[in-house]
Formats: C-alpha cells, structure tokens, sequence
C-alpha cells in the first residue's frame, strides 16, 4: 500500500491541515523487518506531534532508555491509539532479564489503555464505528487475527498469527513492526502492542471500549492481569460455584485471580505467598485462608483447610518447579492444577506420575483469554465493581520510572500491581 493512500484516507477521516499533505505523500520502504527504513520525516496525527517518545529493551540487563520514533502508521483493521497508562508485569521482567527470548531492539509492555485517534487505511467500517476517533479503549495482550485456524474455532488465546508473528518475531502479521526510530529510520520489535510509547498501534480484535465511569490508569491491568486470571478461572479451571480454590503466587495476575474466583462463587480461597504483606492484602481482595509459604507446609496447610482432601482448583502463578508440584500435589482427587506463571526458557515441572493417572489430576496450562469475547466481560466486573481496580494497582509511577519499577518488581516490591502512567 502506498503511503499516499494512506494519507488520503487520513485526509478524508481527520480532516488534516493541507499543509502537511507534502509530508504525508512521502513513500515509505516496505521489505521485510530486518531491512525496514523510514524515508519519511513523519506524518501528523490530526496536526499533532510527528514523533513519539518509547522506552527500548536493547539487551538483557542493560537499563531501558527513552528513544524518539516515528509516529507509528496503522494498517487495515488496526488502531492508533494514544497511550494513557500501562501495567507493569512479570512478562516484562522476563525478557528484560534474559529469562525469556525476544527479538530486540523492543518496546515492551502490553497491558494499555487509551484514546483511539486514527484507523488504519481501508478499515472496516464495523470497526470504525465501534470504536469512532476519541473512543477510550483497554487493549489485551493476546492480539488475535480473527482469521486463523484457532481464532475460527473460538480459541483466540491459542492464535496462531500471533505467536507466529508477534511473539516469535516482535511484528503485526503482514510481518512487519509499526516501530521505528527517528534518528535512524531503525526497526524496533514490539512485545505485543508496545505499550511502553507515547502511541501505539494494535489489532482492532485485541481492543475492547473503556467506559468513562472507569479510569484509564487503574484500568491498564484488565488487558494482561486480570485478563489472564478470567482466561484460567473461566476456561481452563471451568469454575462453578460452591468450588474451592487455591492460589499460588499472589502477586498482579495471582492477586486478580482471588477477585475472579470470588467473582465465580468459590467457598473457600486460599492465598500462598512468601510475604505476610502480600498476604494481608490477599485478605481485602477475597481470600479466606492465607497461608506463608515460607513457615509452612503449603500442601500439607491446604489438606488441614479442606479438611484432608485438597482443593477443586489450585492456582500457580508464580513459573516455578517447585510452586508447580505443590500445585499438583495440593488438589484433591480429579482436581485440577492450573498453570499460568511463564517460567525461564526449558524449566522443567515434576509430577507423580501413578497419581496422576490413578487419581484423575488434571494439568491444565493458561496464557490468557480470548480477547474478542471475555474482554468486554472483564470490563463489566470492574465497571460494575465485582472486581476492584483501586485495590488491585498498588502503586502509579511516570514513564521516566520504568526501570526502577521493574527493578522493585524483581525485588517483591510490588505488592500488588504496578501502573505506568504515560499521558493525560
């Protein structure tokens, strides 16, 4: 598609100032990732900024440093949206510690909310309608193309376009990023959507509209944490009220899996953890056991709680071998052990192997929800205050904090969730 299209299309949905038309019919380079370079001086958004400003991931433990792009460019049913916050989460750390392979130089940073102020060119019209320029929205880390042989069937948390593309490569699924440096014209990878920039660009499927009685900061975390934790309770665990639960792990996507589990009906819900402030605050959130880790038995304490049997469901969301067998070991017979923690690149989990089979364990493992369908569900729980954001986000900082509040992160600093705050 040539860029002169595209600016037409902007010139007849954001009515932009004639005097930038010169810039917007400027041609762009369109090969592959690897060799992608920005000709363009930048174009305006509705007579806006050119450039943007995001924080890069250049390699494991080097510090995140603020670099200035180009505004990003989105393509057919995707959205430009001005980036209001975005949550701080584990996955992050992950890569930025080497844990986890990404292509870099990258954006990080994939829970967001914000303002919708430009569609890609030749966009559906269903789209533009339901999420019109000005629109608030929340987007899901799992961007899901809506075309693929899972999306059909209904399994967008198993899309096959983005693990291909995104996750394997750092790119949208025409395999190119959004994301270039201003300076160099440089190509720069994007971990999900890039939510770690000024703007940023994001399947249309992935978005969900925010409704103004909800605050965009507090509102970050319903795309990635609490997203996660609906996609194992409703999924994954089928919870049914009257089920008992425990959670291991009660930091952002563990703390969001107590309000869901709530939420559904469960009796008893234990919270695990290695930190009695981690755990106190487990309590304001549902939990009605706690349990330290760190002092004792978690297997054996849960077993004492049920009254010997274990729980219908256990929780682990922390990536560990050894929070993994107390997981398995913790559920009672033809229970299910839910894994959602992302542990380093070839951990490996252990199991008793007759017991599983002899006592119908079930292992189930869960990444996400599935976008389309369960976001604007985990919207209505905050806007109806059946999940509260406000207890949840412990902590907001500025856009020039993301490295000290990942660095806190991975301290356990971090009771709850963490919130970057990045426009007004």
């Amino acid at each position: 598609m040539v860029f002169s299209s595209a600016c037409r299309s902007l010139l007849r949905h954001r009515q932009i100032a004639t005097s930038y038309l010169s810039c917007c019919r400027r041609s762009i380079c369109t090969a592959a990732p690897t060799e992608e370079r920005i000709e363009a001086a930048g174009y305006h958004v509705s007579g806006g900024p050119s450039f943007m400003r995001g924080t890069v991931f250049w390699e494991p433990d080097r510090p995140l440093t603020i670099e200035e792009f180009h505004m990003p460019r989105p393509k057919a049913g995707e959205l430009l949206i001005k980036t209001k916050a975005c949550g701080v989460c584990h996955s992050d750390l992950h890569v930025l510690k080497g844990e986890l392979l990404f292509s870099s130089p990258c954006v990080l940073g994939h829970e967001i909310t914000g303002e919708v102020v430009e569609h890609g060119a030749h966009t559906d019209v269903g789209i533009t309608k339901r999420f019109p320029i000005g629109s608030h929205v929340v987007g899901a880390f799992i961007m899901p193309c809506g075309n693929c042989f899972f999306c059909v069937k209904g399994q967008e948390d198993l899309c096959e376009a983005f693990f291909a593309y995104n996750r394997a490569k750092g790119t949208l699924y025409d395999g190119q990023t959004r994301l270039f440096l201003r300076n160099s014209g440089k190509p720069v990878y994007m971990y999900s959507m890039g939510g770690l920039a000024e703007y940023c660009v994001i399947p249309a499927n992935a978005v969900a509209t925010l409704p103004n009685s909800l605050p965009y900061t507090e509102s970050a975390i319903l795309g990635c944490a609490v997203f996660t934790a609906y996609g194992a309770m409703r999924h994954a665990a089928e919870m049914r009220a009257g089920d008992s639960i425990a959670v291991i792990g009660v930091g952002g996507i563990g703390a969001s899996c107590l309000q869901i589990a709530r939420a559904f009906g469960a009796t008893e819900v234990i919270a695990v953890d290695v930190q009695d402030e981690k755990l106190h605050n487990a309590m304001t959130l549902g939990a009605t056991h706690t349990i330290n880790a760190s002092r004792d038995d978690v297997v054996e304490k849960i077993k004492e709680i049920t009254g010997g049997m274990g729980v219908d469901i256990a929780v682990e969301a922390l990536g560990k071998p050894l929070t993994f067998m107390q997981c398995t070991k913790a559920v009672r017979d033809g229970g299910k052990a839910v894994i959602i923690g992302l542990a380093p690149t070839n951990a490996l989990g252990e199991i008793e192997l007759t017991r599983l089979v002899r006592r119908q364990i079930k292992i189930i493992g869960s990444y996400g929800a599935r976008a389309r369908q369960d976001l604007p569900q985990v919207v209505k729980l905050a806007e109806t205050g059946i999940f509260s954001l406000q207890n949840t986000v412990s902590r907001k900082c500025r856009f020039e904090e993301a490295n000290q509040v990942y660095k806190d992160l991975d301290d356990g600093k971090i009771i709850g969730r963490a919130v970057i705050e990045i426009s007004e």
